[in-house]
């Protein structure tokens, strides 16, 4: 792996730069406090290009790769983890078409969500699954033209304006189809946006599916196959939540070293006291080991080798760093970094966060022990 960026990296990272400074930055604590999903910011992703990063020009992308994809996320979740997890969450239905879908479902699907035109999520999670696939209740029967499907979704995000969801239910077979389901379509409704501690305005919400219809031609893969499409999709939302932990992190050390710098104590500013000095270096330190690992991940899906893997260490590595430099940063802060008006607070609470979504760190450090003890 070169460990240097290329000059159109370079460009694209200033681009995501520019953006997060000039529009997210500075609706980053409203989106917060108010939880609403923010359309604007979601609808500029997309036309910048950055929803389309690591696909084909044939498909609507820019292929550029999955490093780019990184880079620009990084930039925009220092300013706003749920304004990037938009990015993140998208590249589920993308990667499942990708890599399943016929071509007529990626020109049909898949480009539009790559020109950043429409919006999709994932529906996985039931209320009593959590992470285990072997428990889903949501059911698909077939009828004449396609399918029924009828369950509830947990944790759903995007769910209030999404356009279409790639969703799991089990077939008749007792085994696990992946679908494409219209947002708008007749008994998929919005029971409950969750009003969440961090990430939010993220749009996570409850939705009820009731007998909605499912045309043949939006299977994708074939029928028992949901199960491989979800942990191949998955694995680059993995990778793109250790993105999100690295950035997390990197905005809290940023943040502390301005504020070390500013603040005083006993005549001089607490940057020149050691024991902020030790917190700083040791911050720096892991925000770099998380990064690089999780710059490694997507460089091996450039690759085009299976993160399934690696996806699930990085996540692990740099969700737990997240949550240590945020907790750290909160030291140097000390009262000022409990105040909701400063981002140090947001960025705790969101940090916590990547513990836990698209997989707690509990069941990736079994991911990753089955490998090792295959």
């Amino acid at each position: 792996m070169d460990f240097n960026l290329t000059e159109q990296e370079k460009m694209l990272q200033n681009l995501a730069k520019n953006f997060a400074g000039n529009e997210v930055k500075p609706k980053a604590a409203e989106i917060d406090r108010t939880n609403q999903f923010p359309l604007t910011l979601s609808k500029r992703i997309g036309e910048l290009g950055f929803q389309g990063l690591p696909y084909p020009e044939k498909y609507g992308g820019t292929g550029m790769g999955y490093l780019s994809f990184a880079l620009a996320l990084e930039q925009i979740c220092k300013a706003s983890v749920s304004v990037g997890a938009i990015m993140s969450v998208n590249t589920v239905p993308e990667e499942g078409i990708y890599r399943y879908g016929t071509e007529e479902q990626k020109q049909r699907l898949l480009v539009p969500l790559t020109k950043g035109t429409k919006l999709a999520g994932i529906g996985f999670t039931e209320p009593d699954t959590g992470s285990d696939p072997t428990l889903v209740t949501t059911t698909a029967k077939r009828t004449e033209k396609g399918w029924v499907i009828n369950g509830q979704k947990m944790f759903m995000s995007l769910a209030p304006v999404l356009d279409y969801v790639l969703l799991f239910a089990r077939n008749e077979s007792d085994t696990i189809n992946a679908f494409i389901v219209e947002g708008k379509a007749p008994g998929f409704s919005v029971q409950e946006v969750l009003d969440v501690m961090g990430m939010r305005g993220f749009g996570t919400s409850i939705v009820n599916l009731d007998n909605v219809f499912v045309p043949e031609e939006n299977l994708i893969g074939k029928e028992g196959e949901g199960f491989s499409i979800l942990l191949e999709a998955i694995s680059i939302e993995r990778m793109a939540v250790a993105v999100q932990a690295v950035a997390i992190a990197q905005a809290a050390l940023e943040l502390s070293i301005d504020y070390a710098k500013q603040r005083k104590a006993q005549g001089k500013p607490i940057a020149r006291m050691q024991a902020v000095q030790q917190e700083l270096a040791e911050m720096a330190a892991r925000t770099e080991a998380a990064r690089w690992l999780t710059y490694r991940t997507a460089f091996l899906r450039d690759q085009r080798q299976s993160i399934q893997y690696d996806g699930s260490l990085a996540k692990i590595f740099a969700s737990s760093v997240a949550v240590e430099v945020t907790r750290m940063a909160m030291q140097i802060h000390g009262s000022f970094g409990a105040i909701k008006t400063l981002p140090i607070e947001r960025l705790y609470r969101d940090a916590k966060i990547t513990e836990m979504y698209v997989g707690t760190s509990e069941v990736h450090r079994s991911i990753v022990a089955n490998r090792l003890t295959r």
